[in-house]
């Protein structure tokens, strides 16, 4: 999976308002690749190493016998400063980038045909997130 962005239109990105985590986005809070999904609970934020260690371990328990898709992305970067800086000069370099998850929100999803499977795997991988997630399951 892919950490961060390609090509930025700006450098780096200002601090986000607690209003983003309340829009209501249709198109992020229902399910497409697969029958099972993992959705947040409440709002939050995730790196990259949080992102590919569900990932890592949804696919260990699915093995070949299903598809793992995640619907997040780092795209968001924060910056730092070094220790021992004084105040000004500029905002800080690229410290590591985050994605900004919205409560109702599907974090990644899982195509499996046996639901023991499908559930063990998302089981594991809700250790994995700092967030509360719920495990959904979709009916065609």
């Amino acid at each position: 999976m892919k950490q961060q962005p390609s090509k930025l239109k700006y450098k780096k990105n200002h601090k986000i308002r607690k209003s983003f985590f309340y829009l209501k986005e249709q198109k992020k809070f229902i399910p497409y690749y697969g029958n099972y999904c993992l959705k947040a609970i409440e709002a939050g934020k995730l790196n990259y190493k949080q992102i590919e260690a569900c990932r890592k371990s949804i696919k260990r328990k699915v093995k070949r016998y299903g598809e793992v898709s995640i619907r997040v992305f780092t795209s968001y970067s924060i910056t730092k400063k070094s220790v021992g800086i004084r105040m000004g000069k500029g905002k800080g370099n690229h410290a590591f980038w985050i994605c900004n998850v919205r409560a109702g929100q599907v974090i990644c999803e899982v195509s499996v045909v046996n639901e023991l499977k499908a559930y063990l795997a998302l089981s594991s991988a809700v250790n994995k997130l700092p967030i509360k997630v719920k495990l959904v399951r979709i009916n065609y």
